[in-house]
């Protein structure tokens, strides 16, 4: 079973897009070629949100992910709003498994909100032969709800574990993390020249999409609560009530993005 099985329709509504703040910094990163096509390898995309965000930038995209389901998701969304003359494949595969077409080589690789599931050393490595001499790799993400950083945030996750145990999970069991910074993982990596940048974004919830994100997260997929779902969607409801009456809830968050170049080693 997937981390995220039976998420994929909660993620592709509720999970929150890529600021365009977050797209022109990606797009800047990345080399632009005077004639040819512009190629972007889009790693663990899930239902897509990131080659949504850069559709028009890169005219040669492949993304990949090793759950069917949010791969269909991708294709239902973004085949329609592909661009003339650009190219777009979707590969059912790991990130650790996947092999381009012979000679494509990206500008630039993203790996949004999925670092963390890889084999993070072997990833980099395997891109040294993904990515053109001059691109670039941009690893990032902006902070869960798990990682709290508000008071209704916080009462959420008390929520979630009262059902689920103490310990934050990963599908049937629970999330393994280590504690090295990105930026130290990549400077071990032929992508050793780290450019750290930082984009603050504000958003507002309401209770609906604060429980369709949860519902799109491995660690309080719907699945988990069994028969306990509804009782869970009421005990949310119920505290969120205790911050305001008009269903509204501010968030203060930042994307922390992270492009690897290749320096000299």
């Amino acid at each position: 079973m997937s981390l995220f099985t039976g998420t994929a329709t909660y993620y592709r509504q509720f999970r929150p897009g890529i600021p365009e703040d977050v797209a022109v910094v990606l797009d800047q990163a990345a080399p632009v070629r005077p004639s040819g096509p512009r190629r972007l390898l889009d790693v663990g995309t899930g239902t897509g949100l990131v080659v949504e965000a850069l559709l028009g930038r890169f005219n040669d995209v492949i993304a990949v992910d090793n759950d069917a389901h949010m791969l269909a998701a991708a294709e239902s969304s973004l085949r329609p709003k592909l661009p003339e003359n650009s190219r777009l494949s979707l590969v059912e595969s790991s990130a650790e498994d996947f092999t381009p077409p012979t000679d494509w080589q990206a500008e630039l690789v993203t790996i949004c909100r999925a670092f963390h599931w890889l084999d993070q050393a072997t990833i980099l490595t395997l891109l040294d032969r993904q990515v053109a001499p001059d691109g670039t790799v941009a690893i990032f993400a902006d902070n869960s709800f798990w990682a709290a950083g508000s008071p209704w945030k916080e009462a959420v996750r008390e929520v979630i574990k009262s059902f689920l145990g103490e310990q934050r999970r990963a599908g049937a069991g629970t999330f393994q993390h280590h504690n090295r910074p990105y930026s130290e993982i990549m400077q071990e990596s032929p992508f050793n020249e780290v450019e750290e940048v930082r984009v603050p974004v504000h958003r507002t919830w309401t209770t609906e999409s604060i429980l369709g994100y949860l519902y799109s997260t491995s660690f309080a997929a719907p699945h988990l609560f069994g028969d306990q779902l509804k009782e869970f969607e009421a005990a949310v409801k119920n505290r969120l009530a205790d911050f305001n009456d008009n269903d509204t809830f501010p968030e203060d968050n930042e994307f922390l993005i992270r492009l690897g170049r290749r320096g000299r080693r």
